[in-house]
């Protein structure tokens, strides 16, 4: 078997999935727990950015991450990913919107698919750690702003330029008074 089929064979996800699950209190059990994991799974499929709390985002994201890999490795003519994409996703025409909007996005992406965000923290009460989780390539603003470098833009050139011989002339001046004051004693 040569390395490109093996490629195939192992899944290439590009964000640490937790083998053990979190903790996440549901009072339905575990079929509870993954019927909100399936929620919150379609929830973000559809809107393509979510707020929930921390715990459920992390362990989502994993899931969602998971399943648009396997989608981009193996197409919509595979049994097994056309079995998970119909049981990760409760509404059915987001299948399609799997494969014919999300693949073609990411499928030259060298990063992860989503992104989990920090939600701003409400002081002064209980913090439960809100989160938001997106799809990267999403419609919507960014919510962080990108940073850019500043520095070589032309007038912060001129006043480090500026500062660069204010600092010359007085280590001049300084040096000159020390001079002086030492040639005196």
């Amino acid at each position: 078997m040569n390395q490109a089929d093996l490629s195939k064979l192992v899944s290439a996800l590009r964000i640490a999935v937790k083998p053990k699950p979190r903790p996440l209190s549901c009072p339905e059990g575990p079929a509870g727990r993954l019927r909100k994991l399936r929620a919150t799974v379609t929830a973000l499929v559809k809107y393509e950015r979510i707020e929930l709390y921390y715990p459920r985002a992390e362990e989502a994201q994993g899931y969602a991450e998971r399943l648009i890999s396997d989608a981009i490795r193996n197409g919509d003519c595979h049994k097994h990913t056309m079995e998970m994409a119909d049981y990760w996703l409760n509404e059915k025409q987001l299948v399609h919107k799997l494969f014919k909007v999300l693949v073609p996005r990411y499928q030259n992406y060298n990063s992860s698919f989503s992104r989990l965000v920090l939600g701003p923290n409400s002081y002064p009460g209980y913090f439960a750690g809100t989160a938001i989780l997106e799809l990267k390539g999403n419609p919507f603003p960014a919510l962080q702003p990108e940073t850019h470098n500043y520095h070589y833009w032309l007038h912060n050139v001129l006043l480090d330029e500026a500062k660069k011989e204010f600092r010359s002339a007085r280590e001049e001046r300084n040096a000159g008074t020390t001079e002086s004051v030492t040639a005196e004693s």
